[in-house]
């Protein structure tokens, strides 16, 4: 019976070693604590009134670290940049990369959702459509979510006001060769019809994953981010290295320098943080201690 119990509170404990969005890092070294907390675009701030220690953590610590310095990206040369990588450079068009169902299908989608139509931007590269159906599906069909409010931003602007400094761990042009020029215009065309083809079933994985991110279990996030269809829909090992693993081992260099250098707020993407290759464990790895903030 005591072994009986023993194995139960020890399954309850592994369950929930990661449900939970703010991590503390310590040891090796540091003179004071920083911390580590999990975003998702499409969580409603209030969320963070849920976050146990949440504003503690802020308020104790003197920079704040995100995936990038929000203040940028309206600057007149960022916004360039992204109007520059956002279009196609070849001779390719939309209408060469679909076919005519797909196209009138992709066509359709941007009338009603975005407000125009394909033979207006015949050079917009597919990945736009596709970043940004994301968020235009999700204000569409749920309730209460204004776009305009996110994490990443309120972290920022909290950080700034209170007067500490914000650094970034990658370029703007980084992160939009990522999202524009990682894959190929053939794939990025087939990925949009992918997620175009079953909008009911992309409405249902952004609820589920938002529903894990309030929850604050990362285990299921990181559960319903790994499910596959078994077709070429799927993301391949080389985009999901590209657009995770890859970056997580790179963050893991970087913020070791960083926050030995002043205590830090890190705010980045929920799934960046757990799995056998995400932050805590790599961070871990590295000989700091990283606990769960209750």
């Amino acid at each position: 019976m005591k072994l009986k119990l023993f194995l139960f509170f020890l399954a309850c404990f592994s369950l929930n070693t990661n449900a939970q969005l703010l991590w503390k890092i310590t040891g090796k070294g540091l003179k004071a604590p920083s911390y580590l907390m999990g975003t998702h675009h499409l969580a409603p701030l209030s969320i963070i009134d849920s976050i146990k220690g949440m504003q503690t953590a802020l308020n104790s610590t003197t920079q704040v670290i995100g995936e990038l310095n929000m203040s940028d990206i309206h600057k007149p040369a960022n916004i360039q940049l992204l109007q520059q990588k956002m279009m196609i450079e070849c001779d390719t068009t939309l209408q060469t990369l679909f076919s005519p169902s797909d196209y009138d299908m992709v066509n359709k989608f941007t009338k009603e959702y975005l407000n125009f139509e394909l033979s207006q931007v015949p050079k917009l590269k597919p990945a736009f459509i596709s970043n940004n159906a994301v968020v235009v599906i999700y204000v569409k069909h749920v309730d209460n979510f204004n776009p305009q409010e996110q994490l990443d931003s309120y972290f920022q602007k909290q950080g700034t006001e209170k007067g500490k400094k914000i650094e970034a761990l990658e370029t703007l042009d980084f992160q939009l060769n990522i999202l524009y020029n990682s894959s190929s215009l053939q794939r990025q065309a087939q990925l949009l019809v992918c997620g175009l083809s079953d909008i009911p079933q992309a409405i249902n994985d952004l609820k589920r994953l938002t529903e894990a991110y309030i929850a604050q279990d990362l285990n299921l996030m990181l559960k319903i981010s790994e499910e596959r269809r078994g077709n070429s829909c799927d993301p391949s090992p080389q985009e999901m290295e590209s657009m995770m693993t890859a970056r997580n081992k790179t963050w893991a260099k970087k913020l070791p320098a960083l926050i030995e250098t002043a205590p830090s707020f890190i705010a980045v993407g929920a799934l960046h943080l757990p799995g056998e290759e995400g932050l805590i464990n790599l961070l871990r790895a590295q000989g700091y201690q990283i606990e769960a903030v209750w």
